[in-house]
């Protein structure tokens, strides 16, 4: 028994070293409040607070004084009476002699909004059925496989009639099928973690070790990533680790000294989102941050990690307010780059298949491939560019495309410069921006002949694909946090033909490999036609791995349907048309495909063989060789 004593206290020993040293990746066993015989034993790390108690229901929220370890900073108290559901809080007596009541950093239960007191919570013991999907998932490579992400704010897909959101076992038996039927591979959660205000979206955190009460407990989140895996849907959560909540009962000077933010104030304040940044070069920020990492993708089998405002983490210039070159005279902020990449070196040791992608916005630095290359060690990022080049054009009035077209030809020069996600996320359907339907030229019937265009783009352009909730029938309003989504649209039929039009493509995508079987590598793409600006029609082709197998993508940007439209084409044969937006199913005029297209021995561009077709206004079409001769040209 004594023996037994001594090996746990050495653990609790060790445990606190390797905080300090930013190398505990589970501080969360060392921190926060943990189930013993007798109640619960609490620890706190406060390294300059002038004394700590803990208060909470279990003792009338009267003081009991925690005691101070002095080489660790962390403070400890057990409780006898403390039991499941029971709220606390720490008393911090900070440096300047102030008394605050904080919550608690590493706390996995918080009650409801608008409390931030934390609960006791114990996670019961969880059976995993997903046993099948992980093994699969490490015997496949992602960068070679369909990757098609459903991005979604929890709270605001559906309401009840009462203004009250799903709860993620409602989630469960609604959502899930919903992404079954609409043919996504991954659906990706704006951030989980506990949050005090809804209109954050939940980039302000508080709790990064706490699913935020607002969406249900951590078993039925547990229970929801396991039907997605058991219906072969992988699940994506953004993770804040860059800045974090201002509120001062949260972690901000939590023991009066700058301890989880830098030391400078102007490094310290991030004046563009009214919040704090970590010190990513202090070691006990490090493990903090790690562990919550580790915690998300080990307690709730999450299958990757969308890390938040990169830029904003490797830049001291990013921010509006006032900054300091580092001591190269550069804007390069240090703490940040080596952090990253730690945290990437980390995951990825102990989950080799658990995807790090990165929302970043600049060029300057090498986000995707390997550390040792002086990359930040992600799997993916997200292309800003792409983005913002495309909706631009696709706002425009037709009559200027012809003179930016480089708006969608671009792209083609650096799409290998990354491992790319192409997003169109929820930033673009919000503050006035209009949602994507909305943004298009034109009358209603042009808007939704224009976004089928753009979908059927996005989904050949190299790069994995991205789709805020509602843009799949083409809702008109933005998004709105605080309501569910336009359910109602469905209603009309123009709404609910785009529905299906983006069910079936992202169907034809994960069914055409010649759309991701080679898209880590410039094979996969071959452009036919990108200087024909005068009739805005871009084409190129897709390419998988065996020589037959291509498609051909034409796409017209023009409201002119255009007829015996010809381009190049490799080999002699017979081209058949797979994919055609203006089809009556889809909300298009059209009753039939074009016919079969048979090739004849003309010249065009670097091509011996040419075909001719007819390309629908606003339109886009797609072609597969049905029977060629793949050894002549």
């Amino acid at each position: 028994m004594e023996n037994t004593k001594q090996v746990a206290k050495q653990q609790v020993e060790d445990a606190k070293r390797t905080f300090l040293s930013g190398e505990n990746f589970y501080a969360q066993h060392l921190l926060g409040a943990h189930q013993v015989k007798e109640g619960f034993v609490f620890r706190v790390w406060a390294p300059n607070a002038l004394a700590v108690s803990l208060v909470g229901d279990f003792n009338d929220w009267q003081d009991s004084p925690m005691e101070k370890d002095e080489v660790s900073g962390i403070w400890q108290v057990q409780s006898d009476t403390a039991k499941e559901g029971d709220l606390y809080k720490f008393k911090v007596k900070q440096a300047n002699g102030r008394e605050i009541l904080k919550i608690d950093p590493f706390a996995v239960r918080f009650e409801k909004r608008p409390g931030d007191a934390a609960e006791l919570y114990s996670f019961p013991e969880k059976k995993w059925k997903d046993g099948l999907w992980r093994g699969r998932n490490k015997r496949t490579n992602a960068f070679k496989r369909p990757l098609n992400i459903y991005e979604m704010h929890a709270s605001s897909w559906k309401h009840h009639e009462d203004g009250t959101p799903y709860s993620f076992a409602e989630l469960k038996e609604e959502l899930v099928p919903y992404l079954v039927e609409m043919n996504y591979t991954h659906v990706e959660f704006m951030p989980l973690m506990e949050h005090p205000l809804g209109r954050s979206w939940g980039y302000q955190l508080i709790g990064y070790f706490a699913l935020s009460s607002y969406y249900g407990t951590p078993a039925e989140f547990q229970d929801f990533v396991e039907a997605c895996h058991l219906n072969n849907i992988g699940v994506f959560v953004d993770w804040v680790p860059g800045h974090y909540c201002i509120n001062d009962d949260t972690l901000p000077y939590y023991d009066g000294t700058p301890q989880f933010e830098y030391e400078d104030p102007d490094r310290a304040k991030n004046n563009r989102w009214g919040s704090i940044n970590f010190d990513l070069g202090k070691p006990q920020v490090q493990s903090f941050l790690i562990s919550s990492a580790m915690f998300w993708i080990e307690m709730f089998h999450i299958d990757g990690i969308r890390v938040d405002a990169v830029s904003s983490m490797i830049y001291r210039d990013y921010d509006d307010g006032p900054w300091t070159p580092n001591h190269e005279g550069g804007n390069r902020n240090f703490e940040g780059y080596y952090f990253l990449q730690k945290l990437n070196a980390v995951i990825k040791l102990a989950h080799p298949n658990v995807l790090m992608i990165a929302e970043e916005s600049s060029s300057e630095t090498p986000v995707t491939g390997m550390i040792e290359s002086g990359s930040l060690g992600f799997d993916f990022k997200w292309n800003m560019g792409w983005m913002n080049d495309v909706l631009r054009f696709y706002e425009m009035d037709p009559v200027f495309r012809k003179d930016n077209f480089n708006l969608v030809t671009f792209s083609f020069m650096y799409m290998m410069q990354e491992n790319f996600i192409l997003p169109l996320s929820h930033d673009e359907v919000v503050h006035g921006k209009k949602s994507l339907m909305h943004k298009m030229w034109g009358d209603r019937y042009k808007q939704f002949a224009q976004l089928r265009n753009l979908y059927t783009y996005f989904m050949t352009h190299p790069g994995k694909k991205l789709l805020f909730m509602g843009s799949e029938w083409g809702q008109f309003l933005e998004w709105k946090f605080d309501e569910g989504l336009e359910w109602r649209d469905l209603n009309d039929s123009m709404n609910h033909s785009m529905q299906h039009f983006t069910a079936e493509l992202n169907d034809f995508y994960k069914n055409q490999t010649a759309l991701w079987e080679l898209e880590d590598s410039y094979d996969t793409i071959e452009i036919i036609d990108a200087d024909n600006t005068g009739e805005s029609i871009l084409s190129f082709m897709r390419k998988g791995k065996r020589k037959k197998d291509f498609l051909i993508v034409i796409l017209n940007m023009t409201p002119v349907e255009r007829r015996d439209f010809h381009i190049g084409v490799p080999y002699p044969g017979t081209y058949k048309e797979v994919w055609n937006t203006e089809m009556k199913e889809f909300g298009g005029t059209w009753t039939k495909h074009n016919e079969d297209c048979q090739s004849e021995p003309i010249e065009f561009k670097e091509y011996g063989q040419l075909i001719r077709t007819t390309v629908p206004a606003l339109g886009a079409i797609i072609l597969k060789p049905e029977k060629i001769n793949t050894r002549k040209k």
